[in-house]
Protein backbone atom coordinates (compact mmCIF):
# COMPACT_ATOMS: atom_id res chain seq x y z
CA UNK A 1 0.00 0.00 0.00
CA UNK A 2 1.24 3.43 -0.36
CA UNK A 3 2.53 6.47 2.02
CA UNK A 4 0.36 9.82 1.09
CA UNK A 5 1.80 12.33 -0.79
CA UNK A 6 3.06 15.52 0.02
CA UNK A 7 0.34 17.00 -1.98
CA UNK A 8 -2.14 15.48 0.01
CA UNK A 9 -2.41 16.96 3.55
CA UNK A 10 -4.30 16.54 6.68
CA UNK A 11 -5.66 19.21 8.94
CA UNK A 12 -8.24 19.59 11.07
CA UNK A 13 -10.48 16.50 9.88
CA UNK A 14 -10.89 17.48 6.37
CA UNK A 15 -8.07 16.65 3.38
CA UNK A 16 -6.50 19.40 1.58
CA UNK A 17 -5.16 18.89 -1.92
CA UNK A 18 -2.14 21.22 -2.72
CA UNK A 19 -1.36 20.85 -6.38
CA UNK A 20 2.45 20.41 -7.40
CA UNK A 21 3.21 21.65 -10.78
CA UNK A 22 1.19 20.89 -13.43
CA UNK A 23 -0.67 18.00 -11.71
CA UNK A 24 -4.34 18.04 -11.12
CA UNK A 25 -6.77 15.75 -10.29
CA UNK A 26 -9.93 14.37 -11.28
CA UNK A 27 -13.29 13.53 -9.88
CA UNK A 28 -16.81 11.43 -10.71
CA UNK A 29 -19.71 13.71 -11.11
CA UNK A 30 -20.79 15.11 -7.19
CA UNK A 31 -23.96 13.21 -6.71
CA UNK A 32 -23.68 10.80 -9.10
CA UNK A 33 -25.92 7.88 -8.84
CA UNK A 34 -24.16 5.46 -11.17
CA UNK A 35 -23.62 2.33 -9.90
CA UNK A 36 -21.60 -0.69 -11.60
CA UNK A 37 -22.95 -3.78 -10.60
CA UNK A 38 -21.19 -7.20 -12.32
CA UNK A 39 -22.24 -10.39 -12.34
CA UNK A 40 -19.92 -12.94 -10.45
CA UNK A 41 -16.11 -12.89 -11.31
CA UNK A 42 -14.17 -15.92 -11.72
CA UNK A 43 -11.08 -13.85 -13.73
CA UNK A 44 -9.24 -10.64 -13.74
CA UNK A 45 -7.01 -9.52 -16.40
CA UNK A 46 -4.70 -6.39 -15.84
CA UNK A 47 -3.02 -5.09 -19.28
CA UNK A 48 0.09 -2.50 -17.22
CA UNK A 49 0.77 -0.86 -20.74
CA UNK A 50 -3.09 -0.65 -21.68
CA UNK A 51 -3.76 0.69 -18.21
CA UNK A 52 -6.96 -1.62 -17.96
CA UNK A 53 -8.23 -4.23 -16.01
CA UNK A 54 -10.62 -7.12 -17.60
CA UNK A 55 -13.59 -8.62 -15.30
CA UNK A 56 -14.64 -12.07 -16.40
CA UNK A 57 -17.32 -14.09 -16.25
CA UNK A 58 -18.06 -17.62 -17.53
CA UNK A 59 -15.44 -16.73 -20.08
CA UNK A 60 -17.03 -13.89 -21.00
CA UNK A 61 -15.68 -9.86 -20.72
CA UNK A 62 -18.29 -8.65 -18.37
CA UNK A 63 -16.74 -4.99 -17.76
CA UNK A 64 -13.17 -3.32 -18.40
CA UNK A 65 -11.83 -0.89 -16.22
CA UNK A 66 -9.73 1.94 -17.91
CA UNK A 67 -7.13 3.83 -16.55
CA UNK A 68 -6.09 1.87 -13.77
CA UNK A 69 -3.00 3.61 -11.57
CA UNK A 70 -0.29 1.30 -10.97
CA UNK A 71 2.96 1.72 -9.11
CA UNK A 72 5.34 4.76 -9.59
CA UNK A 73 7.70 2.99 -11.88
CA UNK A 74 5.11 0.87 -14.06
CA UNK A 75 7.36 -0.50 -16.44
CA UNK A 76 8.90 -3.72 -15.93
CA UNK A 77 8.07 -7.27 -13.24
CA UNK A 78 8.26 -6.50 -9.37
CA UNK A 79 11.50 -7.99 -8.32
CA UNK A 80 12.05 -6.08 -4.69
CA UNK A 81 10.48 -4.50 -1.81
CA UNK A 82 10.23 -0.73 -2.24
CA UNK A 83 10.79 -0.68 -6.90
CA UNK A 84 7.15 0.70 -6.55
CA UNK A 85 6.90 -1.74 -9.74
CA UNK A 86 3.54 -3.48 -9.88
CA UNK A 87 3.98 -7.81 -10.18
CA UNK A 88 3.78 -9.75 -13.15
CA UNK A 89 2.38 -12.78 -13.95
CA UNK A 90 -0.36 -15.29 -12.47
CA UNK A 91 -1.51 -15.01 -8.93
CA UNK A 92 -4.85 -15.10 -7.27
CA UNK A 93 -7.39 -12.51 -4.83
CA UNK A 94 -6.49 -14.33 -1.73
CA UNK A 95 -7.94 -12.41 1.02
CA UNK A 96 -10.02 -8.83 0.85
CA UNK A 97 -9.36 -5.58 3.67
CA UNK A 98 -12.74 -3.73 4.31
CA UNK A 99 -10.29 -1.51 7.05
CA UNK A 100 -8.48 -0.16 4.35
CA UNK A 101 -6.57 2.99 4.12
CA UNK A 102 -7.41 3.33 0.14
CA UNK A 103 -11.45 2.50 0.86
CA UNK A 104 -11.28 -1.04 -0.03
CA UNK A 105 -8.79 -3.48 -1.12
CA UNK A 106 -8.42 -7.05 -2.49
CA UNK A 107 -4.78 -8.74 -1.84
CA UNK A 108 -3.04 -10.18 -5.05
CA UNK A 109 -0.79 -13.44 -3.71
CA UNK A 110 2.11 -11.87 -4.71
CA UNK A 111 5.18 -12.97 -3.91
CA UNK A 112 4.98 -16.40 -5.37
CA UNK A 113 7.83 -18.98 -4.46
CA UNK A 114 9.92 -17.59 -7.64
CA UNK A 115 9.52 -14.53 -6.49
CA UNK A 116 11.06 -15.31 -3.00
CA UNK A 117 13.72 -17.02 -4.59
CA UNK A 118 14.82 -14.55 -6.77
CA UNK A 119 15.24 -11.88 -4.29
CA UNK A 120 16.25 -14.21 -1.01
CA UNK A 121 19.50 -15.00 -4.27
CA UNK A 122 20.49 -11.43 -4.22
CA UNK A 123 19.42 -10.86 -0.10
CA UNK A 124 16.60 -9.01 -0.97
CA UNK A 125 12.82 -8.67 0.14
CA UNK A 126 10.47 -9.78 -2.81
CA UNK A 127 7.94 -7.11 -0.95
CA UNK A 128 4.32 -7.69 -0.89
CA UNK A 129 1.04 -6.07 0.46
CA UNK A 130 0.19 -5.97 -3.19
CA UNK A 131 -3.81 -4.85 -3.80
CA UNK A 132 -6.35 -4.36 -5.90
CA UNK A 133 -8.04 -1.02 -3.83
CA UNK A 134 -9.70 2.44 -4.11
CA UNK A 135 -8.19 6.00 -3.37
CA UNK A 136 -6.84 6.87 -0.52
CA UNK A 137 -9.60 7.05 2.45
CA UNK A 138 -8.07 11.03 3.12
CA UNK A 139 -9.46 11.88 -0.53
CA UNK A 140 -12.96 13.96 0.11
CA UNK A 141 -13.60 12.73 -3.27
CA UNK A 142 -12.12 12.01 -7.03
CA UNK A 143 -8.73 10.29 -8.11
CA UNK A 144 -5.49 10.99 -7.50
CA UNK A 145 -3.82 11.86 -10.61
CA UNK A 146 -1.19 9.31 -12.29
CA UNK A 147 0.82 6.06 -11.22
CA UNK A 148 1.10 6.17 -7.27
CA UNK A 149 0.80 3.45 -5.60
CA UNK A 150 4.08 1.31 -4.18
CA UNK A 151 3.03 -1.59 -6.84
CA UNK A 152 -0.88 -2.16 -6.28
CA UNK A 153 -3.44 -1.39 -8.63
CA UNK A 154 -5.71 1.84 -7.90
CA UNK A 155 -8.75 2.01 -9.55
CA UNK A 156 -11.69 4.95 -8.43
CA UNK A 157 -13.74 3.81 -5.28
CA UNK A 158 -17.14 3.20 -7.30
CA UNK A 159 -14.80 0.46 -9.51
CA UNK A 160 -13.78 -0.86 -6.34
CA UNK A 161 -16.83 -1.38 -4.71
CA UNK A 162 -18.36 -3.35 -7.68
CA UNK A 163 -15.24 -5.75 -7.62
CA UNK A 164 -15.20 -6.06 -3.82
CA UNK A 165 -19.17 -7.55 -4.79
CA UNK A 166 -18.31 -9.49 -7.57
CA UNK A 167 -15.08 -11.02 -7.04
CA UNK A 168 -14.58 -14.01 -4.52
CA UNK A 169 -11.33 -14.79 -2.72
CA UNK A 170 -9.51 -17.94 -4.94
CA UNK A 171 -10.15 -16.00 -8.04
CA UNK A 172 -7.46 -15.97 -10.89
CA UNK A 173 -5.65 -12.87 -11.91
CA UNK A 174 -3.18 -12.31 -14.19
CA UNK A 175 -1.34 -9.29 -14.73
CA UNK A 176 0.54 -8.47 -18.11
CA UNK A 177 3.62 -6.30 -19.14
Amino acid sequence: MKRLRPWLRIGLGAAVLLPVGAWAWTSLPIGSDDVLTLPPVDRLVVDKSERTLQAWSNGQLVHTFTEIQLGDAPEGHKQFEGDERTPEGRYTIDYRNPQSAYHLSLHISYPDAAAVAAARAVGRSPGGAIFIHGQPNALPFGRVPGDWTDGCIALANQEIEALWDAVPDGTEIEILP
